[in-house]
């Protein structure tokens, strides 16, 4: 995909004359999402909710692949083509800022009408420019280690041992249930970058510093997760695989121990009937560094209204009262398609409360709803995309033993080549 960074003048005469050729008529809101089994179906519900104190208002919810998403607004962006545009947008969050920066004003500022202090700090930043919030925080990708609790106590351990470790206690551990059990401790995918992601964010940084700036070089928390990374790879313990296919299925299969990943693959995991009450979630492990915690994430998305938009007052009051007022819609998302929002309020709801028999009776959601309020906020910048190439290009030379800070500053170098 190809970014090309629009002007404000540029910008401000296309939002002149967007009003003549919005989409829809008026009362129809238009949102462009992906995947209709969670985020179309989630809209949908919102949308049903709002129209019964709204009979004025229809919903009209697009769904695309999400790669077509992106490529559809990107252009319809990049050549002011009002007309082409939705009023309301899914993003996912680490793309918001490329978005917002390239094309600044094209996004609607929520800030005066919603109350953005209830929403998971993190999320709420993932969307600000010069302190004005464009998004309505949706679903939260809040990180855990899901573990078998067969495995483990095969391997004489106890749910207790996995709370509050370590990255490196947890490889202790890995090499031990490996050893005792047969099974891979971690399925880990070489060109995939989540794991080194959620080490990163736990810690309080990312690629970027909060100016925007790339941070690399100097990066403790990111040079620790490229250490553990490859400790990792060194231990024996790590079923190397490609792809989310042979991802999950080393999941559902029984072949790993433990799955570090956002809350959204709670569903892939409980597909399995066959393993109910084999399983258990405990805190992710913590890297050694300053600001190091045991709370970060991976993944989620954010709606954003088009400041072009015919209805653009109604998609913002409609995404304000549901997606900002409304807890028992969180609590019917929850249970019906297994999505954790970012409204901190919902964490108080009935659902939050139950007991999952799968995960061997754990309050599964109010753990997850309870590590949201801790996951630092970090400055996903521009380019995280870019950035995470990079790095995954040079892990092989960490973990045949180069100088990790020799590395950093390749991948430094050739990410400001890269994006700039």
């Amino acid at each position: 995909m190809i970014w090309t960074t629009v002007s404000r003048a540029t910008l401000a005469g296309f939002l002149a004359t967007s009003a003549l050729a919005g989409p829809g008529h008026a009362g129809e809101i238009t949102v462009w999402c992906w995947d209709p089994n969670f985020n179309g179906a989630i809209m949908q519900q919102a949308g049903e909710i709002f129209a019964a104190a709204h009979p004025g208002t229809t919903l009209k919810v697009v769904d695309f692949a999400k790669a077509d998403v992106e490529q559809k607004l990107q252009t319809a962006l990049a050549s002011g083509s009002a007309n082409a545009l939705p009023d309301i947008v899914l993003i996912e969050d680490y793309s918001a800022q490329k978005y917002l920066q390239s094309f600044p004003g094209a996004f609607a500022d929520l800030s005066a009408k919603v109350d953005f202090s209830g929403f998971a700090p993190y999320k709420v930043g993932l969307a600000t420019v010069d302190g004005a919030v464009h998004a309505m925080p949706f679903d939260s990708g809040v990180a855990g280690l899901f573990y078998r609790r067969d495995y483990l106590e095969q391997a004489g351990f106890s749910p207790a041992d996995l709370e509050g470790i370590t990255w490196d206690r947890y490889i202790e551990i890995a090499k031990a249930v490996t050893e005792k059990t047969g099974h891979s401790m971690i399925a880990i995918d070489p060109g995939d970058p989540q794991l080194i992601r959620i080490m990163m964010q736990s810690a309080g940084r990312w690629y970027f510093d909060a100016d925007g700036n790339l941070d690399i070089a100097g990066n403790e928390a990111l040079k620790a997760s490229l250490e553990t990374m490859a400790t990792l790879a060194e231990s024996g313990a790590v079923k190397t695989l490609s792809g989310w296919t042979e991802w999950t299925g080393a999941i559902g299969s029984g072949d790993v121990a433990t799955v570090i990943s956002g809350v959204w693959i709670t569903g892939t995991i409980k597909s399995q009937a066959d393993q109910s009450g084999k399983w258990g979630v405990a805190p992710i492990p913590a890297l050694q560094v300053e600001g190091a915690t045991h709370a970060s994430n991976l993944g989620g998305s954010s709606w954003y209204v088009l400041e072009a938009s015919e209805e653009k007052e109604e998609a913002i009051d409609f995404l304000n009262a549901v997606f900002a007022k409304d807890v028992d819609f969180y609590q019917t998302i929850l249970t019906e398609r297994g999505a954790v929002g970012s409204l901190l309020a919902a964490r108080g709801g009935e659902a939050y409360q139950q007991e999952d028999a799968f995960f061997g009776g754990q309050k599964v959601w109010q753990t997850f709803s309870d590590w949201l309020a801790q996951v630092p906020a970090v400055t996903y910048g521009a380019f995280t995309n870019e950035v995470d190439s990079v790095v995954v290009a040079h892990m092989p030379d960490i973990v045949a033993g180069a100088p990790v800070d020799e590395v950093l500053a390749t991948i430094e170098a050739e990410a400001q080549g890269l994006i700039h």
